[in-house]
This record gives C-alpha cells, sequence and structure tokens, in this order.
C-alpha cells in the first residue's frame, strides 16, 4: 500500500513551537467512541444501557415536540417525527443488540458503528427528500451517544493516555482550560486569528498552536501523523520520512535554547542605560504559577478569572472564590496580583449563567457590562477579592470600560461591597488600588479624564486593535487585516500613555504585543511602565530590555509614529532589532 501524499496546511501562528505525534479530531458535531471490551457477564449490562438511552432520547425529543407544538403550531412538531422513527426503528435496535452480543464492546461503539452504516446509506439514496433525512439520523444519533456516554462534549479528553494533537474547527476558552494538564502536545483550529483564546490559551499551557487554517478538519483523520510548526503557521499531513528527520532536529534545536536566557530571571528589566520597567505575568489558571515563578516574574499583570466560572454548572460561591484569589496571592508575595473583575461575554460563555448569545458578541452585554447588570454576581466576586487582599497585594481591574461613567457605576457598587465587610468586621485592604482596562477606543481618547480617577492603566491591546481596526480577531478571512504595528494603534497607546504618566499613574500593557520583541522595543520607546504576557515570553522580553537604550528605543518609536502603514512600522522596528539586540532574535520562533 502506498504511503499517503504529505500535505501542507498554512494558517496563523498562534504559538510557538514544534509538535509532531497524532491527531485527535474534536468535532463538537460528532461523538468519537473509542472501542470498549466488556466480559460475557456485561453484555445484558450493555443491552440494558442502550435501551435505556434510547428510553431518555425518546422522552427528550417527546419534551421538544410538545413545547414546539405549543409555541409554534402542531404542523411544526411533525419536524421530529423522523426521529422518533429512528428511535422505533427494530432492524437498528436489533443489530446493536446482536452485535454487543457478538462482538463483546461497549454500547456507545458498537451503536456509533451501526449509526456510521445508517448515515452512509441515507447519504447513497438517489431520492431527495430520503438523501435530506441524514442530518435526522446524525442528530438522533448524538443525542443517544450522548446519554449513554453520559458526559460532556470534551469526555474523549479524560482518558486520554497517550500524547495527541488536537485538531477542531474552534475551540472555547472554556475547551481549552479543561485542556489542562492533559496529554495534549498542540492545538490547530480551522477559525481565529493570533489573539483569539485559543491562541492565549495554547502560550499559557506551552503549547504549539497554528489557526485559521479554514479547512485542517476536512483534510485531517484521527490517528493522522502531523507535524503542527506553531513559528511559521504550518500544519504537515502524512510528512515524509525526509520532511520529519528536518523538524525532529529542528526541535531539538528549540529545547537546547529554552532556558537561554535562565541566568537573568533574577535580574531586573532594566535598558543599558539605567531605565527600569517591569515584566509581568498573565494568568489563566492558578496551575500556571510554578511555572510563573520559575520565570522570574515580578508579579501578575492579568489574572483572568473568567476561566474559574467555565466547566460547571453553577456559579462559584464567595468561599470557593476568597479561597482561589488568596492562594494566587500568597503563592505571589511579595509581589502584586492584579485581579480582573469578570470578562464574561464576546467569545466566552457560561452555561450556568442562561446569556443569550448576541448578534455581535464583542458589542454586547460583556464585561464591565455585564457586572454591571448582574450586580448579584459582580458583588459575589469583589467580596472575594476584598477579603482575599488581607493576604497579599492585590490589584483590582475593571475591563472594558468606555467611559467615566461605567467606571463611577462600578465603584458605587465596590463602595457598598467595602462598607458591607466592615459592617461584619471582615478585614481587607482599605487602600486597594483599583485601576481599568484601557481597550475601548472611546476610553483610548478620554484616557486624560479616566486617569484623574484610576489607580492605574492596563491598556489591553487585543480587544483595542480589534475594535480600533474593525477586525474580529477571531475571524480567519480578516486576520492579515490585524496588524498591531498600525499606526493609528501606536498612536492611541502613546496618548495612553502619556495622559496616564501625566496623572502620575502607572500604565502597563497585558495584550500580546508585548510578549513579541518587535513590538515590545517599541513599546518600551513609547514610554510603557510595565508589560505583562504570558510566562514563556517573560525571559526572551527581559533579554531585549537588558540589551538596549531606553535613548535608542524612543528614538526608534519616534520615527515609527510619522511612518504610514503597519508594514513599514514593523520593518523598521525589525530592522532596528537586528542591529541592537540581534542575539534575542536569534532563535525567536516567532520570526
Amino acid at each position: 500500500m502506498n504511503n499517503p501524499e504529505e500535505i501542507v496546511l498554512k494558517g496563523v501562528p498562534a504559538a510557538p513551537g514544534i509538535a509532531m505525534g497524532a491527531a485527535f479530531i474534536l468535532d463538537k458535531q460528532e461523538f468519537i467512541v473509542p472501542p470498549r471490551a466488556i466480559m460475557e457477564n456485561e453484555v445484558p449490562i450493555e443491552i440494558a444501557r442502550f435501551e435505556e438511552a434510547l428510553i431518555k432520547t425518546r422522552e427528550e425529543i417527546s419534551s421538544i415536540q410538545k413545547k414546539i407544538g405549543v409555541d409554534l403550531g402542531d404542523q411544526h412538531e411533525r419536524i421530529f417525527d423522523a426521529h422518533l422513527l429512528v428511535l422505533e426503528d427494530r432492524t437498528l435496535i436489533e443489530e446493536v443488540i446482536k452485535r454487543i452480543k457478538k462482538e463483546k464492546l461497549s454500547a456507545e461503539y458498537v451503536f456509533s458503528k451501526v449509526l456510521q452504516k445508517y448515515v452512509k446509506v441515507f447519504s447513497n439514496i438517489e431520492d431527495e427528500y430520503l438523501r435530506e433525512r441524514t442530518s435526522d439520523v446524525n442528530d438522533i444519533g448524538r443525542r443517544i451517544l450522548k446519554n449513554l456516554m453520559d458526559e460532556s462534549k470534551l469526555h474523549e479528553l479524560e482518558n486520554i493516555t497517550e500524547q495527541l494533537i488536537i485538531v477542531a474547527h474552534d475551540l472555547s476558552p472554556s475547551d481549552t482550560a479543561s485542556m489542562y494538564n492533559k496529554n495534549i502536545i498542540a492545538f490547530i483550529t480551522d477559525i481565529g486569528g493570533r489573539t483569539s483564546h485559543t491562541a492565549i490559551m495554547a502560550k499559557s499551557l506551552g503549547v504549539p498552536a497554528v489557526v485559521g487554517l479554514k479547512d485542517a478538519t476536512l483534510h485531517i483523520f484521527n490517528q493522522d501523523y502531523i507535524i503542527v510548526d506553531g513559528r511559521m503557521g504550518l500544519v504537515i499531513v502524512h510528512p515524509t520520512q525526509e520532511t520529519r528527520d528536518l523538524y525532529v532536529k529542528e526541535k531539538g534545536r528549540i529545547i537546547a535554547l529554552q532556558d537561554r536566557f535562565d541566568d537573568i530571571k533574577d535580574l531586573p528589566a532594566e535598558t543599558t542605560d539605567g531605565h527600569r520597567v517591569s515584566i509581568m505575568a498573565n494568568l489563566e489558571i492558578p496551575e500556571e504559577i510554578p511555572m510563573i515563578l520559575k520565570r522570574g516574574a515580578q508579579g501578575i499583570g492579568l489574572y483572568r478569572t473568567e476561566y474559574f466560572y467555565m466547566n460547571r454548572v453553577d456559579l462559584p460561591s464567595e468561599e470557593e472564590q476568597f479561597e482561589a484569589y488568596k492562594l494566587v496571592a500568597e503563592a505571589i508575595a511579595p509581589n502584586v496580583v492584579t485581579i480582573r473583575s469578570l470578562d464574561l461575554g464576546g467569545d466566552k460563555f457560561i452555561s450556568s449563567l442562561q446569556i443569550p448569545r448576541d448578534m455581535s458578541p464583542f458589542l454586547g452585554c460583556r464585561a464591565i457590562r455585564f457586572c454591571l447588570a448582574r450586580p448579584d454576581i459582580f458583588k459575589t466576586q469583589l467580596r472575594a477579592i476584598l477579603r482575599a487582599s488581607a493576604h497579599g497585594k492585590i490589584q483590582l481591574m475593571y475591563p472594558m470600560i468606555s467611559g467615566v461613567g461605567e467606571l463611577q457605576q462600578a465603584n458605587i457598587i465596590l463602595e457598598e461591597v467595602k462598607s458591607s465587610l466592615r459592617k461584619e468586621g471582615i478585614p481587607f485592604d482599605e487602600d486597594i488600588p483599583v485601576g481599568i482596562m484601557v481597550e475601548v477606543p472611546s476610553a483610548a481618547l478620554m484616557a486624560d479624564v479616566l486617569a484623574k480617577q484610576s489607580g492605574f492603566f492596563s491598556i489591553g491591546t487585543n480587544d483595542l486593535i480589534q475594535y480600533t481596526l474593525a477586525v474580529d480577531r477571531g475571524n480567519e478571512k480578516t486576520a492579515h487585516l490585524y496588524e498591531p504595528a498600525h499606526p493609528a494603534i501606536l498612536r492611541l497607546i502613546k496618548s495612553i500613555i502619556e495622559a496616564g504618566h501625566k496623572e502620575k499613574i502607572h500604565v502597563g500593557l497585558c495584550g500580546e504585543m508585548s510578549s513579541e520583541p518587535v513590538l515590545a522595543l517599541l513599546l518600551l520607546g513609547l514610554g510603557l511602565d510595565e508589560f505583562s504576557m504570558s510566562p514563556m515570553n517573560m525571559l526572551q522580553i527581559k533579554k531585549l530590555i537588558r540589551s538596549v537604550s531606553f535613548k535608542d528605543a524612543q528614538e526608534l518609536a519616534h520615527k515609527a509614529l510619522s511612518l504610514s502603514t503597519g508594514e513599514e512600522v514593523e520593518d523598521l522596528s525589525m530592522s532596528r532589532l537586528r542591529e541592537l539586540a540581534p542575539h534575542v532574535l536569534a532563535s525567536d520562533e516567532n520570526h
């Protein structure tokens, strides 16, 4: 048999590194069911499980049918008649039972195989009406499998014992958060951009990722051997031996260079002419703390608390949150932890809140808007953050502030919570610094006014860029328009930094811009005080800062601001970076 031909797919580089291994297709529309052998005495149990799943599915369909009938009229009920016919199909049912007895395999595996056969038969029928029933068979099949397996959509990942590369059309932040500490060595997705949450989580997990591949899920099948090159945005399917050898050698080179800047981890982030900045870590989940400490972070510049709310059917209690925030504060002490209040909405949803999806989620009820609309949830979180502030150095940060009104409203609720804690005699830091994320153009333009009422600024460039350039950062079709070095973005950042410094407040940046050397050099020159990023990138950026003078960085930024396009800015910055700090770029995995 001939070996399949090598295929090279090009996407958007999302998280650096190289991974090689078996593909695992995570398709939310399909259940990938591994075979599970059973004993003779388990056969009746498996048959009973199958029959129970049929009954449960029939009840679900009947319930939906009744609701449709009430809401839309009797004629719409008939949509589900085909579903019920599948459930009554004795040929299908008998075939499953017969195969369970004969093959001694689990009910879900046998049913999935029989279902595949039926789907194939239906899809090949010439009659158009009958052929269209394929989707009905598929849908009912998924429902039966869900009830048989009685697990969430990520059930397949729970028992992974081998290292795998996840291939999906898309991954939500909760999907990727669920994969922490599993044997996942890379992510690839059909959609998304460099700053999609899949990319951000991949960086936090320290695994390579390529997104925006458009149709990778059509070219790759389960257990296909693939290579993921997160630096170049390439995915190679069925690589030749020559290609494998080349990447094994390249991966070895990258591993050898991984700890190349360890000698500076305890040194300050100070330029050659004595200008100091702070290098902080972005924290997604507490499991990252050992890596953050190992990399010598000066604190947490952004603790994204929404991941704490995901992958659960209830809301976290005040006590639960308090313990989580306290744990982080104590682990990072005496350094500061900047806790961002809940930033749900956009592409981050939790099932327990039953939030209806917006037509334009990034412009809808998200972040501070959601918190102000649901003060009950907001107050619970604020109480937990304030209580934790008695156990370490904590700052509170509001996301997506678009104007002074929202900041004032949030602070009124904060004062109510403080007053309540005082009455109860519960200790907290009375002088807890309260700042805002500047990530909406209106906030950037009003930065001079907001700086008078904020304890600090943190520029959220991931959203600031998408809002300013009208580019959805999760859309692979517009990924090429997402330009962090666009002169308009640099001008906004400069004005935010100047407004903050005029009011003598600290200005940080916690977007992906801060972790890319070619952009970090510009940010240094613009006068940024704090760079917050994935722990994987901290030492490289510190090395860059320690290798250049603040004067040279300022001159570069000044010149960049006079240019017309993002491409010109990046070319200029790259050119200067090669002159000033070639050793930083020589092994940079992103370039």
